[in-house]
């Protein structure tokens, strides 16, 4: 070949090199992916540079390993020649050797060398180069031939060429890769944040637990695979285990389902509720727990289980489980991390659900016998009434109101624990003859209300009443103590859409009232007579207040004198009250209604003053008296502020010390003996006397003249009456322990002069009654009275 030829073949291979080069370097910008580039180039370098052998190793430098990435005759199954090592160790053979090197090698004779490690059909010469990307090692370029002295100079350039190339689209590849990867993880951190604050806001927002179960779910769906679902929650005490939320192949089962005891303790969740650790089981891990007999297979076979136990309180607590039937799903670590943290925010919904539960519960019943209280009783009334609209004609609900009769007597004599015992037996006695419709409710104290609706016969409330009454009949055991019940009923039908639920009540009320005071035991149902009285009652009331503010109460005075030798040493201030239109209205009509609506307290205030006004009057006349009483309500012996009241209306009149007192009645006796004690105290530097009125007809008095210091006691008319010819043991028995407590005496409705020369020969120290005078005006009790 000539010197001209030769140049004219070396200017040819030059151009062909950069075709090469240059279609690689256009090729390569199209490629994105790590698999395209690989197997781009493995076939291009042995289809454009003749090779028969081809092979691309990626650099692991934690590991110091090649690992073969492609391989011409493996992917694309283009030639005979195989290569043998798929992964390569740093400093193992010649492809080793450049990987730490970092140096193009080119063996024209490969037995020469004894790095060269053969494949299964073995080479006779071989090229391998390194890929470098700033100066660090990414992988290395390795091809073979069977021929000697294959690889040229012209051949080195090329592939070191190539390998340039490929070395930057790798690092491409990889910085656009890394840049997906961390754009993917925020996004899917970002996903997860908001998920989690989802979860976080429904945990307080949500009202009721269904809701917020299903919503839940929701959002749990958009992080991790859950078509199959449950929450199951454990009563401990019960021990059973009620599936509150199911969702099986993506399909929402709205019925909850219980697991009894039996089954219970087969399944895989109470295996969880027990161990109090989250189980992330495969289908192998699965079986190998029923194997060592920690659960059976309950239900059909997973692929994959995920539970999550989780505690709401020291009575409930409840598991989460995810399950896959695909092979192809399996839960991972992460997956349980994601279910921790919901376990924890329905435990916290369920916490709170439980709390506002028992909270509103606690509302709506009364807490010693877990019935409905007043406010439940009402609403049950209000919905009955509507109901009427769409009922049947002829359908009606009805009102029983019950009192315990002489439940006082029991309370007191043997004390509140016995009582409470024996209102909450008593309920049990009455709750097994109410009908499941009804709705029994305890109104307060001894006193019971129970609403039966849809009604279509009145001896369906006879029949009840009757059941009612004979639940009552045999004796209560309550610690020892045989107890007879018996209750005083009122009945108030309810017909029309126009009633309203508290007229309802009061009328019950009243006619239990009317019931009451026919004898114990007895029935009556709400009629028009009572109905008036009603109304009557709703008139005093709304005519009471407007009666304080334009002086419509006067005072009348009843003396008291000593039995000794009838002098008068003072008197008691009783209320009369001369309405414009109605004119006298008796006490015992408009006093019980001030007391139950609470306008006693300025009506007693009011009337204070009134007897103070008198008494500073008597005085600057000159007339000669002890003092005046005044009947107060027990309401006063709550608060501290009656003491205030009463020193200021002492210094209001520049009131003698002791010259205005107060008396209570037995049956209205103070509540809180703490602050009732207080409160006489802080009366005791005006010396007012606290005087017992009725003593006798109820059934406290024993105690609070321990508890109380009280001066006076009043011996009720009743047992005066019975006095004619001879003394009566009762009054003889009181006069006795009044005189062991140094307590003052005052026998009031003395009437004849019988009576008061028994009392004469008696300890009583004072009189009262129609034989000396009835209650006068204060202008006529002035002749009572010596200047």
């Amino acid at each position: 070949m000539t010197i001209k030829e030769n140049h004219d073949r070396r200017l040819e291979l030059k151009a062909e090199q950069l075709n090469i080069i240059n279609q690689f370097s256009s090729d390569l910008l199209q490629l994105d992916t790590f698999t395209e580039l690989f197997s781009y180039v493995t076939e291009q370098v042995v289809s454009k540079l003749g090779f028969v052998d081809c092979v691309i190793f990626l650099a692991d430098h934690q590991n110091a390993v090649l690992n073969q990435v492609a391989s011409m005759g493996i992917e694309n199954n283009h030639s005979q020649y195989l290569s043998q090592c798929t992964n390569v160790k740093f400093n193992e053979g010649i492809t080793g050797s450049v990987a730490v090197t970092g140096r193009a090698i080119i063996l024209p004779d490969v037995s020469k060398d004894s790095r060269y490690v053969a494949d299964l059909v073995p080479a006779q010469s071989e090229l391998c180069v390194p890929l470098i990307y700033k100066d660090k090692v990414l992988g290395v370029i390795d091809c073979e031939h069977h021929e000697k002295n294959y690889f040229t100079d012209e051949h080195l350039e090329i592939l070191t060429t190539v390998s340039y190339l490929l070395s930057a689209k790798i690092n491409q590849v990889r910085t656009v890769d890394d840049l997906k990867k961390t754009v993917s993880e925020l996004n899917s951190a970002q996903k997860l944040e908001n998920s989690l604050l989802q979860i976080a806001n429904l945990t307080y927002k949500a009202s009721e637990l269904d809701t917020f179960f299903r919503s839940l779910h929701d959002i749990v769906s958009q992080l991790l695979p859950a078509e199959n679902f449950f929450i199951a929650l454990h009563e401990k005490q019960q021990d059973t285990l009620e599936v509150v939320y199911i969702v099986e192949e993506g399909i929402h089962n709205k019925a909850h389902k219980t697991i009894s005891k039996a089954q219970l303790k087969d399944t895989a969740s109470y295996y969880l509720l027990q161990t109090e650790k989250p189980l992330l089981l495969s289908k192998s891990d699965y079986q190998a727990h029923i194997d060592k007999g920690h659960f059976t297979l309950v239900g059909r076979e997973s692929e994959s289980w995920l539970g999550v136990p989780f505690k709401v309180s020291e009575r409930v607590n409840g598991v989460i489980v995810v399950q896959s039937y695909d092979p192809t799903l399996q839960y991972s670590q992460r997956h349980l991390s994601l279910l921790q943290y919901v376990s924890r925010q329905i435990s916290m919904a369920i916490d709170r659900q439980l709390v506002r539960q028992e909270l509103e519960y606690r509302a709506l019943h009364d807490d010693l016998t877990g019935l409905a209280n007043r406010s439940l009783l009402i609403d049950r009334v209000k919905q009955a009434i509507i109901k009427l609209s769409r009922a049947k004609k002829g359908t009606f609900h009805a009102l029983v109101y019950l009192d315990l009769d002489r439940f006082k007597s029991i309370n007191d004599s043997l004390g509140h624990v016995v009582g409470d015992h024996f209102i909450i037996n008593v309920c049990e006695l009455i709750k097994d003859k109410v009908r499941n419709t009804d709705t029994f409710s305890r109104l307060g104290g001894d006193e019971f209300a129970i609403l039966m609706e849809n009604l279509t016969h009145k001896n369906q409330v006879n029949e009840a009443l009757t059941r009612f009454q004979n639940a009552l009949k045999e004796p209560v055991n309550v610690n020892g103590h045989l107890l007879q019940a018996s209750a005083s009923f009122g009945v108030a039908l309810s017909e029309n859409t126009t009633d309203k639920a508290y007229m309802l009540l009061q009328q019950a009320d009243a006619a239990m009232y009317e019931a009451k005071s026919s004898g114990r035991g007895q029935v009556k149902f709400f009629n028009s007579s009572m109905r008036q009285k009603l109304k009557s009652n709703a008139d005093i009331e709304n005519d009471l207040q407007s009666a304080i503010e334009k002086n419509e109460f006067e005072l009348y005075y009843q003396p008291l004198f000593k039995i000794s030798d009838n002098t008068v040493i003072g008197f008691e201030a009783l209320v009369r009250w001369h309405h414009p239109i109605k004119g006298f209205v008796a006490p015992n009509e408009f006093i019980p209604i001030a007391e139950s609506t609470g306008q006693i307290i300025n009506l007693d205030l009011y009337l204070l003053d009134l007897a103070a006004q008198q008494i500073h009057a008597w005085y600057e006349q000159g007339l000669q008296f002890n003092k005046v009483t005044v009947n107060v309500s027990s309401r006063h012996f709550a608060s501290l502020e009656f003491v205030s009241q009463m020193h200021a209306i002492y210094n209001k009149y520049k009131l003698p010390l002791g010259s205005l007192c107060l008396e209570i009645t037995e049956s209205g006796l103070i509540e809180n003996l703490n602050i009732a004690n207080k409160i006489i105290d802080g009366l005791t530097p005006l010396k007012v006397k606290l005087c017992l009125d009725d003593f006798g007809t109820g059934y406290s008095a024993l105690g609070y003249l321990h508890q109380l210091p009280i001066h006076i006691l009043k011996i009720d008319k009743s047992f005066i009456d019975h006095i004619q010819h001879k003394s009566n043991p009762l009054v003889e028995a009181i006069l006795t322990l009044a005189s062991s407590l140094q307590l003052e005496v005052v026998a009031e409705g003395i009437e004849t002069i019988e009576q008061l020369n028994i009392l004469k020969k008696t300890q009583c120290d004072y009189g009262q009654g129609y034989f000396i005078s009835k209650p006068v005006t204060a202008t006529d009790a002035v002749k009572f009275l010596t200047p």
